[in-house]
């Protein structure tokens, strides 16, 4: 048997931390680096704690319509303090048992900032100054990424917000304006709208949520409409003025310039990968024009002995992917044969209603010139859906027209981003419309909406009429 391989993980995100435990139960002798916390940007300031205010807001909104029920709520009070300790503690949970894994899968946690001296050498400055050197066989860059700042607002986390600043509110704003109506601003402006502020989100392009499927959006952005959102789109922000406690910001609109006041910018443009100070130019690495590092389907980049998984190793910037990505570094370093053949990476959307897609869009089968058909289901016409008072959305199906396998699945609804996992099996598996609508799914639930859209491929939905 051959002895284990010394490796570094630099960076316990999502991608890291689930690499370095694999390595560590494939029997390598592992150190992860990390410079801030453990779990990185999705357990701490990202996908966990915004999950959690997004929870809390949805409670809110639901307890208010809850006398249709015939249930009579009075005096509900937000106290922003208890809520914010609330979500903290969930995090502080996850973080915690990140760090109890590590610990008993025997992975050596140093904290501080890595940088290269050579491919087989790191370097990590703590922040008492100390340094400490780490020689290795393999090296694993799980760096993450970052909010990206437009001119004109940097992040101050006081009068302009990253989605950093938005997860630790001190207090609800009157008037929040949404730089981006991509899924973080408006995951974040909805759950704020939930909370009682009045909501304005100025997006560049001539819809919210670019690049997803439209039908899926046009439901979102009529939800923005009764939530009293403003979606501004084709708007760029300019800049802003701050006096008095307000700021004024400018825009400029397809009709002209504008100003708009309000208590509080929130700027969610998208993110970047995080390279700055690993010095990769030591190891014989460089990103790309984007800043990215190539990989190939084995997570290496061009030094053979080094791996890049996660945000910096490419789109899409998704914590499940990084995980993925992390599980085939490890089983690639550990001599068994892995590399990364997913056909499909599904997304997930916490707005209201929530909205999840796996595989193309019917515009991404367009541009390939493929043959499709697709079929679709309304929860409007779903028993579960009713019951849970949340009747708005849909479940479409994309199918290949002469195989019949899948070739997309997109749902806009309540819960959605629960069931996506089926359909994410589905096309996995190579499986066809008629495969799904075969199968016998519990009633009543709200994935019964995704067989019934597989049956509607064909025109054979029982619960809606469809026209021959």
């Amino acid at each position: 048997m051959s002895s284990p391989r010394k490796v570094v993980v630099i960076g316990a995100g999502p991608a890291g931390y689930v690499c370095a435990i694999r390595l560590a139960q494939l029997g390598q002798q592992v150190t992860v680096v990390e410079k801030e916390y453990l779990g990185g940007t999705c357990l701490n300031v990202g996908c966990i704690p915004s999950k959690a205010l997004i929870a809390a807001g949805s409670l809110m909104h639901k307890i208010s319509d809850a006398s249709a029920m015939g249930i009579t709520v009075s005096g509900v009070k937000l106290d922003i303090k208890k809520l914010v300790d609330w979500k903290a503690g969930i995090v502080a949970k996850l973080t915690g048992g990140v760090g109890g894994l590590l610990k008993n899968h025997k992975v050596e946690v140093v904290m501080g900032t890595a940088s290269f001296v050579d491919r087989n050498t790191v370097a990590v400055r703590g922040k008492d100054g100390s340094t400490k050197t780490l020689k290795a066989d393999d090296i694993v860059i799980a760096t993450g990424s970052i909010p990206i700042e437009i001119p004109g607002f940097a992040f101050d986390e006081d009068k302009v917000w990253s989605s950093t600043g938005a997860l630790a509110p001190k207090r609800i704003p009157e008037h929040l304006v949404v730089i981006g109506g991509g899924y973080i601003g408006l995951e974040l402006g909805m759950m704020y709208a939930k909370l009682g502020s009045k909501i304005t989100v100025l997006e560049a392009t001539a819809g919210a949520l670019p690049g997803q499927e439209r039908d899926c959006v046009k439901v979102i952005e009529r939800s923005c409409k009764k939530m009293g959102i403003e979606l501004m789109t084709e708007t760029l922000a300019q800049g802003f003025d701050h006096k008095g406690g307000k700021s004024t910001v400018r825009v400029k609109t397809k009709t002209g310039e504008k100003s708009i006041v309000c208590d509080q910018v929130l700027s969610t443009v998208g993110r970047r990968p995080y390279s700055a100070g690993l010095a990769l130019e030591k190891a014989g690495l460089a990103v790309d024009a984007k800043g990215f590092l190539a990989v190939d389907k084995q997570m290496r980049t061009k030094v053979a002995n080094i791996y890049a998984i996660g945000d910096i190793a490419g789109q899409p910037l998704l914590a499940h992917k990084g995980s993925k990505e992390g599980l085939v570094a490890a089983g690639v370093i550990a001599g068994h044969k892995e590399e990364y053949d997913a056909r499909c990476v599904p997304a997930v959307i916490f707005t209201a209603p929530e909205m999840a897609s796996v595989g193309f869009t019917e515009d991404q089968c367009k541009e390939k010139g493929l043959s499709y058909k697709t079929g679709s289901f309304p929860f409007a016409a779903s028993g579960r859906a009713m019951s849970l008072m949340d009747t708005e959305g849909f479940v479409k199906v994309i199918a290949d027209a002469k195989t019949d396998q899948l070739l997309g699945v997109h749902m806009v609804g309540p819960e959605v981003t629960e069931p996506i996992a089926e359909a994410a099996l589905a096309i996995e598996m190579g499986a066809t419309a008629e495969d799904i609508a075969r199968t016998i799914h519990a009633h009543p639930t709200l994935p019964e909406a995704m067989m019934e859209a597989a049956e509607s491929v064909h025109g054979m939905a029982v619960h809606i009429f469809q026209k021959k």
